[in-house]
């Protein structure tokens, strides 16, 4: 995961487990399941009770950016390559936590 640090200041506890991020013992993703065929954007903030939500609060704590899912092509038939169209098929790649972005605010 790369991890970008915005502001200065105390960051809000995460945890890593596999493809899941867990925020401050109290809001949890599992990313793999966000991943789509274009980049996606979860927002947690802080409301005015200070609970995380996801989506936009009364301050922003952290922003995970997944990018669009990947895909690589397998030639079903290699000896018919007459029509390649009908021959390919695109297989996504597995989702990889090492692309995804943590986007950091300090709490301060």
């Amino acid at each position: 995961m790369i991890i970008n640090e915005v502001t200065e200041g105390k960051k809000i506890p995460y945890v890593l487990m596999g493809n899941m991020i867990f925020f401050n013992n109290e809001m949890l993703f599992n990313l793999e399941k966000y991943e789509r065929d274009y980049a996606i954007s979860i927002d947690v903030c802080e409301d005015e009770n200070f609970m995380l939500v996801n989506g936009l609060g009364r301050r922003y704590v952290a922003q995970v950016q997944i990018p669009a899912r990947e895909y690589t092509e397998k030639i079903e038939d290699e000896e018919n390559t007459e029509d390649e169209q009908e021959n390919t098929e695109l297989v996504p790649v597995p989702f990889d936590m090492d692309k995804v972005t943590l986007n950091l605010w300090g709490l301060d």
